[in-house]
């Protein structure tokens, strides 16, 4: 319904919308209150049942406080609301801003897109490891780093190369996207000694022929990443909070990883099938040509 209203062309809409912002407030508050209740009660009705010498008795106060304590967070984050809700007309700032009940960690992301302006949750960078940069490259993705919120990409850099300084890996040619600095990204790559730093759009050392390679490798880069995003279910995590969002992004990156093993396994064993089969089969032995004689032929004029 705000939202509604904020789309309507009369200048009665701000007023609209902070009358809602007050109605909404007081309901949220009373509900809070009412939360609380319930789960005092709760409270009280597991700890009765939780000294009855019946082991049912006992599971079922063990589910009714664990219910209670849900029950006791989502009123203390309401109540967080409610106070945002009040400061914001009276013009005080906002701190910690809560965004969402069930993931107190995501954050606002605003990237200009029209489809959808405002999104909220996290930022991840994914990176993939390849042999080579040749088409057709395949390689295994990096933990992704990420950070709740829309923080700038060279922020989460430094995530990234110190997992590989962890796993002993110091690429010789790194390819970046055209939203990396120069100077920030040279800094934070700097422990890894790479040979090459290409950046999308930006002036790099090496020859035109050596900058098409790497911006093909890029772009194909990006269709490899965005693989898992539509198979493997890393587009939107389905765990709430910090913890939950790298769990489920681990698990989507490791059955990724899966896949990629898996093709080179194959890729592999039918190698070692051809050059066992090049190795058993027999040499023909170089022989010349048999000579037939010449046909007999009549000639003219007389007998043979």
């Amino acid at each position: 319904m705000i939202a509604r209203t904020l789309r309507r062309r009369t200048g009665e809409a701000k007023a609209e919308v902070l009358a809602l912002a007050g109605q909404t407030r007081r309901l949220l508050a009373a509900s809070a209150r009412e939360a609380r209740r319930v789960a005092a009660e709760a409270r009280t009705t597991a700890w009765a049942l939780a000294r009855s010498p019946k082991a049912k008795a006992r599971r079922r106060a063990a589910t009714i406080l664990a219910a209670a304590v849900r029950l006791e967070t989502l009123a203390e984050r309401s109540e967080k609301v409610v106070e945002q809700i009040r400061k914001r007309p009276a013009g005080e700032p906002v701190t910690d801003r809560l965004v969402s009940l069930f993931d107190p960690d995501a954050r606002p992301i605003r990237k200009g897109r029209l489809g959808k302006p405002t999104e909220f949750g996290y930022v991840e960078q994914p990176a993939e490891v390849t042999p080579n940069t040749k088409p057709g490259a395949r390689g295994f993705i990096l933990p992704p780093a990420s950070a709740p919120g829309n923080p700038g990409k060279n922020e989460l850099l430094p995530q990234t190369a110190a997992e590989l300084k962890r796993l002993g890996l110091s690429p010789w040619e790194v390819a970046l996207d055209g939203g990396f600095q120069t100077k920030a990204s040279e800094a934070a790559l700097a422990p890894l000694a790479s040979e090459r730093i290409f950046i999308a759009g930006r002036a790099s050392p090496g020859s035109r022929r050596t900058q098409r390679r790497l911006a093909r490798y890029r772009v194909g880069a990006e269709g490899r990443i965005s693989h898992p995003k539509r198979r493997h279910g890393l587009r939107r995590s389905r765990l709430k909070c910090g913890e939950g969002e790298r769990t489920w992004s681990g698990r989507a990156v490791f059955a990724y990883n899966l896949e990629t093993y898996g093709r080179y396994a194959r890729a592999q064993r039918h190698d070692s099938h051809r050059r066992q089969r090049l190795k058993a089969k027999p040499k023909n032995k170089a022989t010349s040509p048999t000579r037939h004689p010449a046909p007999h032929r009549r000639l003219p004029g007389g007998s043979s």
